[in-house]
């Protein structure tokens, strides 16, 4: 049975905030919420913060509910404005994710029938679903790594795409698997190479014999044999930290600077609280300025603290209670 979405779709005078650019999608990404909220919670609340992160879909243990077009990017990876997990891929957000239980593993079971459903009406293979990890390194979707079921949950969309009579469990054409080759283009680095179809640089160097990886030719042929769900840098097992400052901070005059607001920063951006995903190094600077100031408060309100924008004791306790 067609799983039926429901649209929400973020208006277009917000398309330069959160999807500036065209895309024609090569990837599929999931991701876990960072609380409880319903699809049209999420969905609501994305298109209608100033925040510029975003996603495509949203999907929770009743409904699928979609708030981006297709054809235009979403800041969801933190891979950068131009990465391919920003860039080229379908962000899908699995609701109920923060305390888990019934509703949430139904949510992440329609969430498997759904990604099903995108790759057979694309054509596509298993092997262009990607975890958030995969692109940057953030331990997302977390419920799933924290349980230890990524191939799992990975085996039951390749079993739900036969079921549905998908094609095959990997691409036609795809971007990963044995025997695959890819034929260097100019302004290509290996790293980028192996970033965009989802192989490690030592593995990409190793397989084609390249002894300097920042020698590589135009029109040279690599062999791509693997795939990201195997090489990604950090393990299902193992969560990116995120330290975290005492004391209290907020905005001052002189503003406050320094690595304690870069690393309230990057542990809000973690949570998908920091407004700039789409800037580079994800807008980290280490000002406690407005910008941080509103970031904090957003959390601060969705986590039953006072909003003051103010970071101390309790929003740091949250904080980490949220990054566990």
């Amino acid at each position: 049975m067609t799983i039926s979405v429901k649209k929400n779709l973020v208006s277009e005078a917000k398309y330069a905030l959160k999807c500036p650019n065209p895309m024609t999608a090569e990837y599929i990404t999931i991701h876990n919420t960072a609380n409880d909220a319903s699809a049209a919670n999420e969905i609501s609340y994305m298109i209608g913060n100033t925040s510029s992160t975003s996603f495509h879909f949203a999907v929770d243990d009743k409904e699928v509910i979609q708030g981006l077009p297709l054809n235009r990017n979403a800041w969801h990876t933190g891979d950068g404005t131009n990465g391919t997990g920003n860039r080229k891929s379908i962000g899908v957000e699995i609701c109920y994710s923060e305390s888990g239980g019934a509703k949430y593993y139904a949510a992440e079971k329609l969430a498997i029938k759904f990604v099903a459903q995108l790759l057979k009406e694309r054509g596509w293979g298993v092997d262009r679903v990607r975890k958030h990890q995969d692109w940057n390194g953030k331990y997302c979707p977390h419920r799933i790594l924290s349980e230890g079921r990524w191939d799992e949950v990975k085996a039951a969309i390749a079993d739900e795409l036969r079921k549905i009579g998908g094609k095959s469990s990997v691409s036609s054409g795809g971007s990963s698997g044995s025997g695959t080759t890819y034929t260097v283009k100019k302004g290509d680095t290996l790293s980028a190479i192996a970033k965009e179809h989802g192989v490690s640089v030592a593995n990409l160097q190793s397989w084609n014999n390249i002894k300097d990886p920042n020698k590589i030719t135009v029109g040279q042929k690599l062999k791509l044999k693997g795939s990201s769900s195997s090489s990604s840098t950090k393990t299902s097992g193992q969560k990116t930290s995120y330290p975290l400052p005492s004391g209290i901070i907020k905005v001052t005059s002189p503003m406050t600077k320094g690595t304690n607001v870069r690393q309230v920063q990057n542990a809000l951006a973690a949570l998908y609280f920091y407004p700039d995903k789409g800037a580079k190094n994800n807008g980290i600077d280490g000002v406690y300025g407005p910008k941080t100031a509103n970031a904090v408060k957003r959390f601060q309100s969705v986590s039953g603290l006072t909003a003051d924008g103010v970071y101390g004791p309790k929003t740091k306790a949250k904080i980490e209670e949220k990054l566990k």
